[in-house]
């Protein structure tokens, strides 16, 4: 057998005996022994997928506790924009957007974001697009609180700057694409950090 092979099948009989400990992590997390059980088996599934990443010798049950965690409050992250519609209630309350310059607007707010250093973007869009709170963030980028108040008070600043200024570069992608790669940077910023 070679080292390889043995350091995968450690690995995996490790993760196999980390199981009824990663249900009852699950299960404290969230207060239901279903959804438990499934966040259990979703950390498992992102421990498998990445045990490239893993450092044999380092503690595993806590490499996979976190991927647990990660994995719960992604979706606590997620479940705020989806919610049951009643078709009664959308009937009468739901209204037409009347503003149509809207989308020029929300492009050029994305144009100007690109024009931030990336750490300045990232810490923004997470807290601003994302509605993460600045811990959530700081548990995400590693990096300190301080930092990422820091981050988010000189992206603000330095996105007036470049609002007063006019100087938004262009890059001809269409308008209407704006809000759909501001949620795709969201998303890549939190799978860069889950991986």
């Amino acid at each position: 057998m070679t080292d390889q092979t043995s350091t995968k099948l450690t690995f995996e009989r490790e993760l196999v005996a980390l199981i009824p400990h990663l249900r009852a992590f699950g299960r404290s997390l969230c207060g239901n022994a279903t959804h438990g059980d499934d966040l259990a088996q979703d950390a498992l599934a992102k421990a498998l997928a990445s045990r490239d990443s893993y450092t044999p010798g380092t503690n595993l049950k806590a490499w996979t506790f976190m991927i647990l965690r990660n994995v719960f409050y992604s979706e606590k992250r997620r479940s705020w924009r989806s919610c049951s519609l009643d078709p009664e209630v959308a009937e009468r309350t739901l209204i037409s957007v009347s503003n149509p310059t809207a989308a020029l607007e929300l492009d050029e707010l994305r144009r100007a974001l690109d024009m931030l250093p990336a750490d300045q973007r990232e810490a923004l869009i997470l807290i601003g697009a994302a509605g993460m709170s600045y811990e959530e963030v700081s548990d995400i980028t590693g990096a300190a609180l301080g930092t990422i108040k820091s981050r988010v008070s000189r992206a603000r600043d330095r996105l007036a700057l470049i609002f007063a200024e006019g100087a938004i570069t262009e890059d001809h992608l269409p308008a209407h694409t704006a809000m759909a790669a501001i949620f795709q940077r969201i998303d890549t910023y939190r799978m860069a950090r889950a991986a």
